[in-house]
This record gives structure tokens, C-alpha cells and sequence, in this order.
């Protein structure tokens, strides 16, 4: 079954591309949330930690 699905894939032209640009979007992705994470302020961790312990 594997065997037609990649002789299928392998007649259709530009194919190829398709695994590239999904690299490239989940490349950009996790280093866009990790520069997030990174950047994000010590101050407001600590207040959004503190939230489950409040009893408001």
C-alpha cells in the first residue's frame, strides 16, 4: 500500500515543496514561541503562579 501512495506522490510536480514549507512553518513557529517564552516578563509569571492560590 505504501508502494502506491509514493508512486502517486511522485507523479504529482511541484511535490516536493510541500515538506519543505511545513518544516519551515513549524521551524518558525517553536522559535517564535520560545522568543516569546524568553521575553516574557518575570513579574508577570510570578502574578499569573499566585492565581490558583488567591481566593478571590
Amino acid at each position: 500500500m505504501f508502494e502506491q501512495i509514493k508512486h502517486n506522490m511522485e507523479t504529482i510536480a511541484g511535490v516536493a515543496i510541500y515538506p519543505i514549507l511545513s518544516l519551515l512553518i513549524f521551524f518558525f513557529f517553536f522559535v517564535g514561541l520560545a522568543l516569546w517564552v524568553v521575553s516574557y516578563k518575570k513579574e508577570k509569571i510570578n502574578e499569573l503562579s499566585q492565581i490558583p492560590l488567591n481566593d478571590n
